[in-house]
């Protein structure tokens, strides 16, 4: 590309972009600023992909406050999640890749103008799906295929139940174990969120109290749920256990409250229930690249077929961290994502 303003066919590419960056770990607000750094520069093999859509997850926020596990070499990009446009293409690297839509790489951050990724390494995503759709297409919907079917041999007409069922990963399970024909009991802390839920396809929404162990034994008429899955921790958690059948399974694979759970004694001893967990990050790294591929193509091709969507709250420029991040932190039904200010083609 040459210097000064680059171009590459239709496309003119900056020498510097706008990212999202913290120099230090804390709270998110406190410590991200919107930096100019420079756009990268292309070798042998490499594409530039432009940002149109990128996720603001939990998981950005624990990496931002030092908590999640797989902290980031300071400073760092915000962001896990989002697609991208090929816009210019490095040399010895195919043309015909211009245009293509694509998965930013994740390991230099998503919540920036511009990224640079290997075309051998890229994860290519069906152009007529909407990029807020696309943009959480793989790590929530990865994980709630991976829970579906990694832990328990689920058949239909057989009964699971998850808390926080409102969440990214809930709203998944419920899409994905509807086309499966198993019955989800889920459970969320709101009323409001008992509608949504049902619109999405959720047959049965009650609220997570102490009473729901009593209502699921009930709903499944005394046999129990095979899996839960929690998110949650605390009372909730100890409440799925409650509901599980003898033999079944208590997944974990986040813990919103911060609390401890206490494992129900009487359940493990007299239920032989098993506790276990799930990290996706781990699961990703004992597989290869096309491993990975054929993991996403599962989860992409309903969203292709519009089988399934991915409840969206609001899109806010790069430049509008503040408030994306301060509705972030509020309650509501969807994810909050940042997205171009230009519109994609």
């Amino acid at each position: 590309m040459d210097e000064g303003n680059r171009s590459a066919g239709s496309e003119v590419i900056p020498d510097s972009q706008r990212a999202l960056r913290y120099h230090e770990r804390g709270e998110p607000l406190e410590v991200l600023k919107l930096d100019e750094i420079p756009v990268p520069e292309l070798g042998e093999g490499d594409v530039l992909l432009e940002m149109l859509a990128t996720a603001i997850h939990p998981s950005d926020m624990g990496l931002i406050n030092g908590s999640y596990g797989n902290l980031l070499e300071l400073p760092a990009v915000g962001g896990r999640e989002g697609i991208g446009k090929v816009v210019a293409v490095g040399p010895k690297t195919e043309k015909k890749l211009m245009g293509k839509i694509c998965s930013l790489p994740e390991h230099s951050g998503t919540w920036l103008e511009y990224s640079a990724a290997k075309a051998e390494d890229l994860i290519l995503l069906p152009s007529l799906v909407p990029p807020e759709q696309l943009a959480l297409g793989i790590l929530n919907p990865l994980t709630a295929w991976r829970l579906l079917n990694d832990f328990e041999y689920l058949r239909p007409d057989d009964w699971i139940v998850q808390n926080a069922a409102n969440s990214a990963v809930g709203t998944s399970v419920i899409q994905f174990a509807k086309r499966l024909g198993i019955n989800v009991i889920n459970l969320v802390r709101r009323e409001e969120l008992l509608e949504p839920l049902n619109e999405l396809g959720a047959k049965h929404v009650l609220i997570d109290d102490e009473d729901s162990p009593t209502a699921i034994h009930d709903l499944t008429e005394g046999t129990g749920c095979r899996l839960a899955l929690n998110s949650v921790g605390g009372r909730s958690a100890v409440r799925l256990a409650k509901s599980l059948t003898s033999g079944g399974v208590h997944v974990t694979f986040g813990a919103m409250t911060g609390e401890q759970v206490r494992f129900p004694t009487r359940n493990l001893i007299f239920d032989d229930i098993r506790f276990v967990g799930f990290w996706l990050d781990k699961w990703k790294r004992s597989r290869d690249l096309a491993a990975l591929r054929n993991a996403a193509e599962e989860v992409l091709q309903p969203l292709a077929m519009t089988e399934v969507r991915h409840p969206v709250d609001s899109t806010f420029a790069l430049d509008q961290f503040h408030d994306a991040l301060k509705r972030n932190a509020e309650p509501r039904f969807g994810k909050v994502l940042f997205v171009s200010e230009k519109k994609s083609e």
